[in-house]
């Protein structure tokens, strides 16, 4: 059986009667034939040793009988000869080694075969998190609560709009003489077509509500299909004679501006993008998993400093109906305690940050806080960052909006297909870029929770957009901002059977930060 997983090595050791270094598993990890390699520093190593070290195995593997493997890992098949197959869930913990350790990195001569080294001066690195709820939820649910966070979200969008048109607030139209030119910002109250065809929308503001008809042979017309409530728009157009509609001539979103121009890394350096993992899951795809945590100890993933994960890392419990006939783990805590254990996998020199999904052990209502303080400890390996969703993430001057995605579903049950689908799950993405919210519809299937302020508006334009959920891969660019909906790691259950959902498993979408160019791994 293939020992290319650290992992499987660590037990593989613990058998014979040994721990070893970080280092040295690593290092196991990269030779050409890790099993043959493997038997040799045992043997070579003295009979009181107890912990093998970097320099046994280097020893090894600097006498030219085994180097680095250069197997393209994320180009080849599962049954590739050089392709780990991947360790059972229920072997991570072996009776004689326990949990397995946690993989080194390439710092402090963790390398692949004496060659391989990410960047070891840490010091050019830089991420840093705004805009999360954790620790700042003051929310109660009362009438209060809900008055505030819309007000919030009108006053944080209709800013962005007001240059736009001659704004003029509901109360102020009203008086106005019939024939006059004006505009409205106000958020999306109702939607509806009249007899005729033409659309009608009450648009809101903090001054009352106002109808605002938009005729159905007017090139806006189509503009009207992308529209959901609450989301907040600008309207240009005519008041009619008795100054009780205003007859709608443009229509606008916050949107990006046509002008932005993204940031980018001063270095070469890579972030992987991944979600959905559903550690727990039968259908939980552990060989790709151990596929993905093994090229990121290669040379070509050299560069890859960042993993930024975005939303359920567990199956969890109670999801949806008859969820437990699909478990392979049945207790929440012991989900998490597996997921830390292929996170162990990955190398010990990555920056990991991590936000919850609607899978996840936290409030279904969004904003969501990151996870609690038993859970953090549970999930500690390599230091992993974790904060709310969303979360606006500056990784080396990169604004990465991370967001699990809950809304997308609302946004494609709404819009027609050619705006947004589950195939093209970025195309959803432009819109909530388009309306500078990423949940902007209350009361559907995306929960919201009142705060004191909206949360979830986009106040700053990211650079890249990078959701989960739908457990589809799609990725593009909206006005230069980089969407990506990073698939998942979870082969198709027989819930998503049942709702037409056949899920892009087991792939990793990797960002370079200095170009902003993408390119997806296969590990599937």
């Amino acid at each position: 059986m293939p020992l290319e997983s650290p992992a499987r090595i660590a037990s593989e050791l613990a058998s014979r009667g040994f721990n070893a270094s970080r280092e040295a598993v690593t290092l196991l990890a990269g030779a050409a034939d890790t099993e043959a390699a493997l038997v040799l520093a045992v043997e070579a190593v003295p009979d009181d040793t107890l912990v093998l070290t970097a320099e046994d195995v280097e020893r090894v593997l600097d006498d030219g009988r085994h180097t680095r493997r250069d197997a393209d890992i994320g180009d080849s098949g599962p049954d590739d000869p050089s392709v780990s197959t991947g360790t059972d869930p229920e072997n991570l913990n072996d009776e004689h080694g326990g949990a397995p350790v946690e993989t080194g990195g390439s710092s402090g001569g963790a390398s692949l075969g004496s060659s391989f080294a990410r960047d070891p001066d840490i010091s050019k690195r830089s991420i840093s998190v705004g805009q999360d709820i954790t620790g700042a939820s003051t929310g109660t649910g009362e009438y209060g609560d809900f008055v505030t966070v819309f007000r919030d979200r009108y006053e944080k969008l209709a800013g962005q709009l007001r240059g736009r048109v001659n704004h003029r607030p509901t109360d102020s139209l009203r008086a106005m003489p019939g024939g006059s030119n004006a505009g409205l910002v106000g958020m999306v109250n109702d939607i509806r077509s009249t007899a005729s065809g033409h659309w009608l929308i009450e648009l809101e503001d903090t001054h009352g509500v106002f109808p605002c008809l938009v005729m159905k042979d007017k090139g806006i017309a189509d503009l009207v299909d992308e529209l959901l409530l609450d989301e907040v728009i600008a309207v240009d157009g005519t008041v009619s004679d008795d100054g009780g509609i205003l007859f709608v001539d443009s229509l606008h979103f916050p949107e990006v501006p046509r002008t932005y121009e993204p940031s980018t890394a001063d270095r070469h350096v890579q972030a992987a993008l991944i979600s959905d993992v559903h550690v727990g899951s039968e259908e939980f795809l552990a060989d790709a998993w151990h596929r993905f945590a093994d090229w990121l100890h290669t040379e070509e993933a050299r560069n890859v400093e960042y993993l930024l994960v975005a939303g359920d890392m567990v199956e969890g419990v109670g999801v949806y109906p008859d969820q437990d006939d699909e478990l392979d783990i049945v207790d929440i805590y012991e989900q998490y305690e597996a997921f830390a254990e292929y996170l162990k996998e990955v190398p010990g020199d990555l920056e990991i940050l991590m936000i919850p999904g609607n899978h996840d052990a936290v409030r279904l209502a969004e904003p969501q806080p990151g996870f609690d303080e038993e859970l953090r400890d549970i999930m500690s390996a390599h230091d992993a960052r974790i904060h709310g969703n969303p979360a606006l993430v500056d990784v080396e001057g990169v604004k990465i909006l991370m967001y699990h995605g809950v809304s997308l579903d609302e946004v494609i049950a709404e819009l027609p297909e050619e705006k947004a689908s589950y195939d093209a799950p970025h195309k959803a993405m432009y819109q909530l870029l388009k309306k500078r919210h990423v949940a902007p519809q209350y009361g559907g299937h995306t929960r919201l929770a009142p705060e004191e302020e909206d949360y979830l508006v986009m106040e700053e334009v990211p650079d890249v957009f990078h959701t989960g959920h739908v457990h589809k891969l799609g990725w593009g660019q909206y006005r230069r901002v980089i969407a990506v909906n990073s698939g998942c790691w979870q082969a198709q259950t027989d819930f998503q059977r049942s709702v037409n959902i056949d899920p892009d498993a087991g792939y990793a979408p990797i960002l370079d930060l200095d170009t902003l160019d993408m390119s997806v791994r296969d590990f599937s």
